[in-house]
């Protein structure tokens, strides 16, 4: 059995995205509440404790409407800085704290919070890991997370490569711990009418006008092939918003170029929600893939822009998922590899009751101790000399974690003009990424 916690635990996630949000939140919960749902049973947050959230500042922070479609309750959530945010770890009081942000961003907090918790005797048990599929920067996103009490791996596979990287560098691995992706669920899948095929966007993936038009043919012309299916293309955010990555080229332009058939249509919404009428799921590498999996929904990777570490669908390579739109336009069925899939956390076995028990006993452990060590991140000025300042210095954060002089002040309630500026700032950002660079870009090219 898993080991239990006697008290309700105070929980602090600290996000940059909603993608993140999303998952920090559902992980928070998860640990807190135990066992998680039998796989057959409905998908949505745990009953674990709602989280306090923080949303750090920046290019990502999601908006209103992205925070609503995640659908993960919190009791409380406010927008931050660094400097804002290691001021409330040092005034308030958490059992356990997950930092769901990009690697330098988790390194920095690391630092920070080894800096402004050096003179207490107790602090919050620290957990980090990664939103899905981890297919490019393994050592230096891993080590960028060293130093949490907990980092996360979403399956066997995923330990097996985390631990390596640790051990190969001489850096502790014991905070590696396996877990699945928190927001697995849903009823097993059963023939929807009509039948419906659901490709689910990536913002970055692939990154050229060509090959994202191309993608948007390919599934138009499926629609007209197949005047009987529903076909949806699930995007993440509306123009003007970000996610995790950012979107230069949004769908919802691209497509005004066309004419599509009353079959085809743009949703938007949680992806559990779409996955409930969903007959077939085609992606290039979206995380998606595993929900759909999960749920045993047949499942195909595109292969019609080679099979690249650029896209990430290298990563399901001895899936049996892999697949191409013409293959797709002539009736192919996908049949996953059970073996592959069992590696992958997938856990379409019924094993995803027990994925977080682990977790929850070790974090139930380390609670129970009369006190944790100081948070000792591999890197440090003495290791990486020529790495670490800049990484922190981006959060206005010296080498030793403390504030850099002229950082910005730790005001926990901007009034409505600097409120007003910030957002009109990153709305300027938004439009130079979405419409500025690529007319940039097209010039360079002529």
């Amino acid at each position: 059995m898993p080991a239990r916690h006697t008290k309700s635990l105070r929980i602090a996630v600290l996000a940059d995205s909603d993608t993140r949000w999303k998952w920090g939140a559902l992980t928070a919960s998860r640990l807190a509440a135990g066992p998680a749902p039998d796989a057959g049973s409905p998908g949505g947050a745990p009953d674990g404790p709602a989280p306090t959230g923080f949303l750090l500042r920046g290019r990502a922070t999601p908006t209103v409407r992205q925070l609503e479609e995640v659908g993960v309750r919190a009791e409380s959530l406010r927008e931050v800085t660094a400097g804002e945010f290691l001021s409330a770890m040092a005034e308030e009081s958490y059992d356990l704290l997950v930092i769901a942000l990009v690697g330098g961003g988790v390194q920095a907090m690391l630092h920070g919070l080894a800096h402004v918790w050096k003179d207490r005797t107790r602090r919050p048990v620290v957990v980090t890991g990664y939103v899905g599929v981890v297919y490019e920067k393994l050592a230096d996103g891993l080590l960028l997370r060293h130093g949490a009490d907990l980092v996360l791996a979403n399956s066997r596979q995923d330990a097996e490569r985390f631990r390596a990287v640790y051990e190969g560098v001489g850096a502790d691995a014991s905070s590696v711990t396996e877990v699945a992706l928190p927001f697995l669920g849903g009823a097993p899948y059963e023939k929807t009418d009509p039948y419906t095929v659901v490709f689910a966007a990536q913002p970055s993936v692939p990154e050229s006008r060509r090959d994202r038009g191309y993608l948007l043919e390919r599934l138009i012309r499926h629609a007209r092939l197949h005047p009987g299916r529903e076909v949806l293309l699930k995007l993440r955010s509306k123009p003007g918003e970000h996610t995790t990555h950012i979107e230069e080229l949004p769908y919802q332009k691209l497509v005004q170029r066309h004419d599509p058939p009353a079959n085809f249509r743009l949703v938007y919404g949680n992806m559990g929600e779409v996955l409930d009428r969903t007959d077939l799921l085609v992606t290039v590498s979206s995380t998606a893939a595993l929900e759909s999996l999960h749920r045993r929904i047949p499942t195909v990777v595109l292969t019609d822009l080679g099979v690249r570490e650029a896209l990430g669908n290298h990563h399901f390579v001895g899936s049996g998922c892999l697949a191409s739109w013409d293959q797709l336009d002539a009736g192919h069925q996908p049949e996953p590899d059970a073996r592959w899939v069992a590696r992958q956390g997938v856990a379409a076995d019924g094993a995803y009751a027990t994925a977080f028990d682990e977790a929850g006993r070790r974090i139930a452990e380390l609670l129970a101790a009369p006190g944790l060590p100081p948070l000792r991140p591999y890197y440090t000025p003495v290791t990486a000399p020529g790495y670490l300042p800049g990484v922190l210095a981006r959060h206005h954060l010296a080498p030793d974690g403390s504030p850099l002089p002229g950082a910005p002040a730790a005001d926990k309630a901007p009034g409505p003009v600097r409120q007003i500026v910030r957002r009109a700032a990153r709305g300027a950002y938004r439009h130079g990424v979405q419409r500025v660079a690529p007319v940039i870009r097209r010039m360079g090219e002529l």
